[in-house]
């Protein structure tokens, strides 16, 4: 495993209470578009790769689907775990997308929820064909901030920009049509608004992985500003992060 193998598998670690606790989660309005676009019901078998802290497990586990969770980081793996302990249609496994440890053509969908841009891209197609059944889907999940919003959001936007570190993020504009051959790719996107208080907006900003944690210099003053930027502009102690969730497919076989 390089560098930046390890970096992507293992950034979190530091990160993972705040990830459990204040990461958005997905609408449910997922489910009833893949019903009705890709045919999902519950008795389709379903690998989340990247499945991190079990957020996207959850709403296929809470649609009776039985659901492989693969997650590489053991402290997020663990946290999973202890989110979905009274499911029993979920199986945990220590592996990547690159190799997922699952038996060949034993998946009908495949959920990537934002992890995909970490996916080392030629050796996780192999292994995607490998495990999917004949005509079997990949679904790719992000939420993402809303970058024309209102004057809150602008800031909030403005306090990622100044203070996130630099790092590569592989999730350029050709990067998924190439991952599945050019083949025909469907987009949807979903509203997915996130009302929050104080505690909730410090504890998102504090979860990625490339934002300042308690440890470094920059942390106290990124605080203080995102303070000031709450005061600013709450409504009876709350303010709305506008995201929407993304969603592609596409038949990989």
């Amino acid at each position: 495993m390089n560098l930046t193998e390890l970096n992507s598998k293992e950034r979190f670690s530091s990160r993972v209470q705040n990830y459990v606790k204040y990461r958005p989660s997905y609408p449910n309005d997922i489910i009833s578009y893949l019903e009705e676009s890709i045919g999902l019901n519950e008795k389709l078998i379903i690998a989340d790769i990247g499945s991190g802290t079990g957020i996207s497990t959850k709403l296929f586990l809470d649609n009776g689907n039985t659901v492989y969770s693969v997650e590489p980081n053991q402290d997020m793996r663990q946290a999973a775990e202890n989110l979905l302990k009274s499911y029993s249609n979920v199986h945990f496994i220590d592996g990547s997308s690159e190799s997922t440890k699952l038996q060949s053509e034993s998946i009908d969908i495949i959920i990537a929820a934002q992890a995909f841009h970490w996916f080392n891209p030629e050796p996780t197609k192999k292994e995607f064909l490998r495990i999917l059944k004949a005509n079997g889907t990949v679904v790719l999940l992000w939420n993402i901030r809303k970058t024309k919003s209102d004057r809150f959001m602008e800031g909030y936007l403005e306090i990622i920009r100044r203070y996130a570190e630099t790092y590569t993020n592989k999730s350029d504009d050709d990067l998924i049509p190439k991952f599945f051959d050019y083949k025909t790719i469907y987009k949807a996107i979903l509203d997915n608004p996130q009302v929050v208080d104080f505690d909730r907006l410090k504890g998102e900003i504090t979860s990625f992985s490339y934002m300042p944690n308690e440890n470094d210099p920059n942390y106290v003053i990124m605080i203080s500003e995102l303070e000031d930027l709450f005061n600013k502009y709450n409504s009876n102690g709350k303010v709305t992060l506008e995201y929407e969730t993304h969603i592609y497919y596409c038949k990989m076989k």
